[in-house]
């Protein structure tokens, strides 16, 4: 029973982890459209997380947050001068640089939610078994499974769609009415 509640609980954690892709529309938020609250956390609670997100290799989802931004920033701006092309190349090169480092932020506060999510107990025996032979497989094989069910949702909705766009079409056909 014990092994289950860790499975649910890194599943859990996992599609909590991935959820940081989503828009933040998607994610959870209070219903004026601000970020939940999080409660204080221990520093050892916070270090768990920090240690569970690390072997859960979180940073890879927002490794290029900053250039991303920057260049996103850079070409909102070129689409309304584009006569300073040249220079805002220039500025942008410099502003990542500045800025370079700052999505580090994110693994503090991601760190800081699953610490407010998860008792401090819970994070070490989360930790504790991602350092298990499951736990390893579950960080190696998960990605690949969660890769392959996306991958069968899609085609499933697709189906699904063509299926309820003919059964549309043949009751519109018995009213009379081609669409």
């Amino acid at each position: 029973m014990k092994k289950l509640s860790h499975m649910l609980l890194s599943a859990g954690l996992a599609l909590s982890v991935a959820g940081i892709a989503l828009p933040v529309s998607a994610q959870q938020a209070s219903p004026e459209g601000q970020a939940r609250p999080i409660k204080p956390a221990s520093p050892a609670a916070i270090g768990y997380a920090k240690e569970i997100l690390a072997m859960k290799n979180a940073s890879a989802m927002y490794a290029n947050a900053v250039p991303n931004m920057v260049q996103r920033v850079k070409d909102s701006l070129l689409q309304s001068n584009l006569n300073y092309q040249k220079d805002l190349n220039e500025v942008a090169i410099t502003i990542a640089q500045t800025m370079a480092g700052r999505d580090k932020e994110i693994t503090e506060q991601m760190a800081k939610i699953y610490a407010s999510d998860f008792t401090e107990a819970e994070l070490k025996d989360l930790a504790t078994f991602y350092k298990s032979p499951l736990g390893q497989k579950l960080l190696v094989q998960e990605p690949q499974s969660i890769s392959a069910s996306m991958t069968y949702m899609q085609q499933w909705a697709q189906q699904f769609s063509e299926q309820v766009n003919g059964l549309f079409r043949a009751e519109m056909r018995k009213r009379g009415k081609e669409i």
